[in-house]
């Protein structure tokens, strides 16, 4: 299988592989907008950001479904051919993660290592219930009106951001939702909408952080304490003063979590350094 696109910073035995949301992309993760790949590096780690099907320069693989999301998130796991393998997924990214080691729990149960599950969920809850609908039909309804992935960043982002974020934020994500292809939303919309992985949480064998943005009303704190409580010995916690991009709202905060996470579960030896 064709590769996605990634860009590596750093060097060390453990892979963290970055996976964005649906309005993201591989740059979310740069110094520009977050600059956790760079906080990962400088820990020790080897950061890896991923540009899922259908975004950036992974446009070409076509437009995402879970399958084709998963497939090209393997398919990096087994290029990269690192000793342990970390995947941290914000929103859609967190989903895609689960489902990995998911159809990985029989087959593979070592493939990844640990787990950081940022502003997500493991379900998007019934694809047939009236929330999911309402929440499909907010979320195309400025597409749907004509007005492009421009009126669609600017009329969501500031629903998704804490009510003091700062103006760097709200650029940052503005702009990567703008350069999302409509298509590619479109398609991962419909790709989160069927997914369920409630039943895999306490077969998890493995390090898993999950982080919270306080003001998040995607993926609001009690639900992701909630998820934390379904997997054995699965951390959480909760970032003040973000929302749901927390990774760019409170980037010291988001990054300071992940680093300590990995200075705790994965030793010197492999990478990370404590």
């Amino acid at each position: 299988m064709k590769l996605p696109a990634f860009d590596v910073l750093g060097q060390g035995d453990v892979a963290v592989l970055l996976l964005h949301g649906i309005g993201g992309g591989r740059s979310i993760w740069s110094d520009a907008a977050s600059g956790t790949a760079d906080a990962i590096a400088v820990a020790g780690g080897c950061a890896v950001a991923v540009d899922l099907p259908g975004y950036g320069g992974s446009a070409a693989m076509g437009p995402p479904d879970m399958d084709a999301m998963v497939a090209a998130v393997d398919a990096l796991i087994t290029h990269l051919a690192a000793p342990q393998v970390v995947l941290l997924g914000h929103s859609m990214g967190g989903m895609v993660a689960q489902e990995l080691v998911a159809r990985h729990a029989t087959s593979a149960p070592q493939r990844v290592q640990g787990l950081v599950l940022a502003c997500t969920s493991a379900s998007f809850g019934r694809p047939d219930g009236d929330w999911q609908a309402r929440f499909v039909v907010e979320r195309l309804a400025p597409l749907n009106a004509g007005l492009g992935m421009a009126g669609m960043a600017h009329a969501l982002v500031p629903g998704l951001l804490a009510p003091l974020a700062s103006d760097h934020a709200r650029r940052v994500a503005t702009a990567l939702m703008m350069g999302v292809p409509e298509p590619t939303y479109r398609s991962a919309l419909a790709a989160i909408a069927g997914f369920d992985r409630r039943d895999a949480l306490a077969d998890l064998r493995m390090p898993v952080l999950c982080l919270a943005g306080e003001h998040d009303r995607t993926a609001p704190p009690e639900v992701m304490q909630r998820l934390a409580t379904r997997i054995k010995g699965a951390e959480f916690v909760c970032l003040p003063g973000a929302g749901h991009i927390a990774n760019v709202e409170q980037p010291a905060a988001f990054n300071a979590a992940v680093v300590s996470f990995l200075q705790r579960h994965f030793s010197p030896a492999h990478g990370v350094k404590r």
